[in-house]
């Protein structure tokens, strides 16, 4: 191939590869403009403290923000420590030809590429009616209503743990192999153990990657509405879960139901955009504090 040929197939597929990024951009700020747009005038501090009324056509979001700080939390309880020591095992303890690594990277990558909403089936089956049933018959009288064995908070976060484990392990896992090599044997030539030296060495170098991945984690796990359909989110509610057995609201589900089940679409249209706005506010803030992170350690890791 001459040079020229190079040259213009080289223009070619950065052209294309320009193009594909403008349109992303651009139908990226189509969607904020829309949703911006028609949500701003209806947000105010009122909305952000209220609970929904009349159908949820007025009133706010208070109780599906507070929802989805809820489960969002209970989620990263949950999802951390696991993905992360997961993680860790897989790295620097595992051997890389056993066949359990095998199988549980093979599960891993597995796990992520499983639709969302199959995850909210597996919810159903195995926290709700599974686990809360078996500590229903266990702890409860016979004669007593469900008590675990029904949707709730519980098993809403842990179904949406689940669906992010993926993401956690495969962050820490990048994280874990940025660590040069030669940190870890000048470690270990000076004496110290295998333990002390991913305490006091890895985890340390790794760490601006972990909480990294754990944000976005925790950004997809908040936006996430298909794994919670069947699992602990409810259509409406006016008070605040109480316990981990209560129902809750989602922003996520609250604007599904409302561009789908509202009794009037046209007067629940203003809310709609205005709880989809304080949804991607959400999501694109928590998105922003892992860029931040992310340039941050960049920053430090170049000044040494």
């Amino acid at each position: 191939m001459s040079l020229r040929m190079r040259r213009a197939l080289s223009l070619l597929l950065m052209s294309a590869t320009g193009a594909a990024a403008a349109l992303v951009v651009a139908v990226l700020l189509s969607l904020l403009y829309t949703v911006v747009r028609s949500g701003l005038p209806a947000l105010s501090w009122s909305f952000l403290t209220q609970p929904p009324s009349e159908g949820m056509t007025s009133g706010g979001i208070f109780p599906a923000l507070v929802g989805t700080a809820a489960v969002t939390l209970l989620m990263t309880v949950a999802v951390l420590p696991v993905g992360i020591v997961t993680a860790i095992y897989l790295h620097e303890y595992a051997s890389p030809r056993s066949r359990i690594t095998a199988w549980a990277r093979s599960a891993v990558d597995n796990l992520a590429a499983v639709p969302s909403i199959v995850f909210g089936l597996f919810g159903l089956g195995f926290f709700v009616q599974f686990l809360g049933g078996s500590l229903d018959h266990i702890f409860r009288n016979p004669g007593d209503g469900p008590h675990w064995g029904q949707p709730g908070l519980l098993w809403a976060s842990l179904t949406l743990a689940v669906l992010t484990l993926p993401v956690v392990i495969v962050a820490t896992e990048e994280a874990l192999r940025s660590v040069p090599q030669e940190h870890r044997l000048a470690s270990l030539a000076l004496g110290a153990t295998q333990s002390q030296t991913l305490l006091r060495v890895v985890l340390p170098g790794a760490l601006p990657g972990i909480l990294t991945g754990a944000v976005l984690a925790i950004s997809r796990g908040a936006g996430e509405v298909a794994p919670i359909l069947l699992t602990g989110a409810a259509y409406y509610l006016r008070e605040l879960p109480h316990s981990l057995s209560s129902q809750f609201m989602h922003l996520g589900y609250h604007v599904y139901m409302l561009a789908t089940q509202a009794p009037d679409i046209e007067a629940a249209r203003p809310t709609l955009y205005a709880t989809a706005s304080v949804l991607l506010g959400l999501t694109f803030s928590l998105n922003l504090v892992a860029v931040v992170i992310r340039s941050r350690t960049r920053r430090l890791g170049s000044g040494n």
